[in-house]
């Protein structure tokens, strides 16, 4: 149940990101501000908050934190993450997720999939020991999270070989009892999501099998972007692959990231705040920095 879960978790922040668009604008950031970590100041705030970008999930031996990220979150007193991370990892919370996880109407992958990609699919499944019968309901969009080699590599202890940006950020926030909060909530995501037609969903997972191996190449390509801390490369990667997305691009990216701002606004106005969001959301002029800037935000990168 826990790789579920996991699955669930690790949807819910992907997905959004490859949403993102190539774009630019008089607040977007410059390729002089590439950065993975911003400061937040002005406007009556009393103490400056931080934005940092994460990458969901990435190898071990990649994984790192700057001195500069590491002092912003010790000068935090909240720490606000996409959907509150407690929350999913609370199991009683979970349930009700998982539960929506499944079709509506007793719709299956084989009703919407023809034989030949009905095979592919099946295929790819029991390949990583997951019977289709176990699956054949679940929405195709958590299927091509939960049929990722990377989702079973995300384990525990020294057996991991993937990590969490969101899980370790979390795990020092609760090292220092600090309050853990939510940009949006984990039912908010699930109903934003089913917005996108199964018939849609369907597709983007026989597409995201039939590229699975040229996906780790890109992966690779994105984990460099991102330990070089080259945002508008990964925004551009980002948009490259964001034709499955098309016409979903509002619903997944534009509309949350301004719903993210004056959510973002009372939290700052709190207590100095440590925000961390997919890196894919940070750039352009629908990206939160460039939302910040326009609200009256005094947004500057950090290194």
């Amino acid at each position: 149940m826990r790789q579920f879960c996991y699955s669930i978790f690790f949807t819910l922040l992907a997905v959004s990101a490859w949403a993102q668009p190539a774009t630019s604008a008089k607040y977007a950031p410059t390729v002089e501000e590439n950065a993975l970590l911003w400061e937040i100041s002005g406007k009556e705030l009393a103490n400056p908050s931080y934005l940092f970008g994460t990458i969901h999930m990435i190898g071990k031996e990649d994984f790192f934190l700057t001195d500069a990220t590491k002092s912003s979150l010790e000068k935090a007193q909240q720490v606000t993450f996409e959907i509150d991370m407690e929350d999913m990892m609370d199991v009683a919370k979970l349930v009700p997720l998982l539960m929506k996880s499944f079709m509506a109407n007793d719709t299956t992958l084989s009703d919407l999939l023809n034989e030949e990609d009905y095979k592919l699919v099946e295929e790819h499944f029991e390949a990583v020991g997951l019977p289709m019968m176990f699956l054949n309901r679940i929405k195709p969009m958590f299927l091509s999270a939960l049929g990722g080699e990377d989702m079973f590599s995300l384990g525990s202890g020294e057996e991991s070989q993937m990590v969490s940006y969101e899980m370790e950020l979390m795990q020092m926030a609760q090292g220092r009892q600090l309050p853990i909060e939510g940009l949006e909530t984990a039912e908010y995501q699930m109903s934003m999501f089913d917005s996108i037609p199964y018939t849609v969903q369907a597709q983007m997972l026989v597409e995201s099998i039939k590229s699975g191996s040229a996906d780790d190449g890109q992966f690779g390509q994105m984990v460099e972007l991102y330990k070089n801390q080259d945002l508008q490369g990964m925004q551009s990667m980002m948009a490259d692959e964001a034709s499955g997305i098309g016409g979903y691009e509002d619903l997944l990216l534009v509309r949350r990231n301004r719903n993210w701002i004056p959510v973002m606004g009372e939290m700052m106005m709190a207590k100095p705040t440590f925000f961390a969001v997919g890196a894919g959301h940070l750039g352009g002029d629908e990206g939160v920095v460039a939302l910040l800037r326009e609200a009256g935000y005094t947004v500057k990168p950090l290194k």
